[in-house]
């Protein structure tokens, strides 16, 4: 009980003395990671306020034995660490499809995301994260970890 306190006092003295800062309005790039047979994904970021922002990734995966896709939403909260350093934590879901041929499987996944980003002078945002998944389905029932390298283009 006394470490659960000792983290809330820590993550609310960090918010009170964490600077703020402006994510990007737009971003848009890949996600190269590997999770259950999904690897690179087309990632796009939209700022919704100074901090908080919106993150959508699409998978698909095409192989002899599966075609498949997911698309994944996360809400994230960014907070910057010091320049062009960031910390990101979010929290959402997913779905997708896969057709092994013989079967096809429709699933639903709940998702969660911690990361740290670098926001260069120049509009390119380099990422790395870690995001647990929970799939709901035949196909899709267990919890995958996902680690991640985001490359991405702001505007």
């Amino acid at each position: 009980m006394k470490k659960i306190v000792l983290l809330g006092l820590c993550i609310f003295g960090f918010s009170l003395f964490s600077q703020a800062q402006s994510i990007a309005d737009h971003a848009l790039g890949l996600r190269l990671g590997d999770n259950d047979g999904f690897g690179t994904e087309i990632s796009y970021q939209h700022g919704l306020t100074e901090n908080n922002r919106l993150e959508l990734d699409l998978g698909w995966r095409s192989r002899n034995d599966m075609d498949a896709f997911r698309l994944t939403g996360l809400y994230q909260w960014v907070w910057n660490l010091e320049g062009g350093f960031n910390w990101y934590a979010g929290a959402g879901g997913g779905l997708g499809s896969v057709d092994t041929g013989d079967d096809s499987d429709f699933f639903v996944l709940v998702a969660g995301d911690v990361g740290i980003e670098y926001d260069f002078d120049f509009p390119l945002l380099l990422s790395l994260d870690f995001r647990p998944e929970i799939g709901f389905s035949d196909y899709n029932d267990d919890l995958g970890f996902d680690i991640a390298l985001g490359i991405r283009y702001q505007f």
